[in-house]
């Protein structure tokens, strides 16, 4: 499977003024309630994402941060893209500490994945390996189905000192990576889903649970 580039946000990062990222952050920061996951259909979860160029300063951004990974634990998931909180930022959190079951980590390569921020991401496939699996978002509240991703890629961002960072990451972290990097483009997970795998959580912890996709690529008649 040849590898296709994420769909195009229909609305550009300049429709967003560095005030109103600001304002939209302080009152986020300012509130003692963990705020809401905003759900598909929201229109910030189909634009570009701005860029981060210093619209909130350093103390404002690390409290993002925490913030949003209180947000992701609650949840629970293994990661959180601004735009989820309805903040039109390129910024993201990932930790996957979650203990799973052996057989299904090794299926999947699920390896544990310390907690990191990730800014203005972008990532590219190494090599033409790909993976097929059942993914969720806390975005689609109550469903899943199955992507086919990048085995490996390499994600160029960063950090929250400031620095350029490049990383490798293969496997479910390769997973975690394209998904979110994909939620600050105006990208969600069912733009590259096969359809017919979209499964309830009800359906899918019933019948689909098994690590291989492939009773579930039968039955329902994706991947033929």
């Amino acid at each position: 499977m040849t590898h296709q580039p994420h769909p195009e946000a229909k609305s550009p990062a300049t429709d967003f003024n560095p005030t109103q990222i600001r304002d939209t952050v302080r009152r986020l920061l300012d509130s003692e309630e963990l705020p809401a996951i905003v759900q598909a259909g929201h229109p910030v979860l189909r634009q570009m994402a701005a860029p981060f160029d210093g619209q909130i300063d350093d103390v404002e951004l690390m409290a993002l941060v925490d913030r949003m990974r209180d947000v992701m634990h609650d949840a629970p998931g293994v990661g959180l893209a601004a735009p989820q909180l309805g903040i039109p930022l390129q910024v993201a959190v990932l930790e996957d500490k979650y203990e799973v079951d052996p057989a299904s980590a090794a299926v999947r390569h699920r390896e544990q994945l310390e907690f990191f921020a990730i800014i203005n991401p972008e990532y590219r496939p190494l090599g033409i390996e790909t993976a097929s699996f059942y993914e969720g978002c806390l975005s689609v509240a109550g469903y899943q189905a199955v992507v086919t991703r990048h085995r490996n890629v390499e994600l160029r961002f960063t950090n929250t000192a400031g620095e350029p960072m490049e990383e490798w990451f293969s496997g479910w972290q390769a997973r975690i990576v394209q998904h979110e990097t994909d939620h600050l483009h105006g990208c969600l997970y069912l733009d590259r889903a096969e359809i017919r795998s979209l499964s309830s959580n009800e359906e899918h912890s019933a019948r689909w649970s098994a690590p291989q996709i492939e009773d579930a690529r039968r039955a329902l008649g994706f991947l033929h």
